[in-house]
């Protein structure tokens, strides 16, 4: 008896969900694709995971963002991206991946004085 078993690391779907919403149709909610929401709290900082949701299209994903993950007025920007366009690498294989990072010494921060004044690196 064999099985066959799907793997999926943070960010892969699979196929059923990449196949699933095409824009500009009239979906039912079980058929909407899924997107990434993506919030800058500050003007200067960088855009955080907030979470995912369902929508037909970009738009409604944005305005779904917006009263889900920003009802206190938390964010000054958000991304919205379909899942299926995300790509993950395996945490399996970071070990060889990062590996010739090691090479380069003179990429770490500890060459270089801060000024005290610095807040966010």
């Amino acid at each position: 008896m064999n099985q066959l078993i799907n793997k999926n690391l943070y960010g892969d779907y699979g196929d059923k969900e990449q196949a699933s919403g095409t824009s500009g149709m009239h979906n039912t909610a079980g058929e909407w694709p899924l997107w990434e929401v993506f919030i800058r709290s500050k003007a200067g900082l960088d855009h955080k995971h907030a979470g995912s949701l369902h929508a037909a299209d970009a738009q409604m994903a944005i305005e779904n963002a917006r009263d889900v993950y920003t009802r206190r007025m938390e964010g000054v920007s958000i991304w919205v991206v379909e899942s299926k366009y995300i790509h993950a690498s395996d945490p399996f294989e970071a070990a060889s991946m990062y590996e010739p990072a090691n090479d380069k010494v003179y990429r770490h921060p500890t060459f270089y004085d801060l000024p005290d004044e610095l807040k966010h690196m």
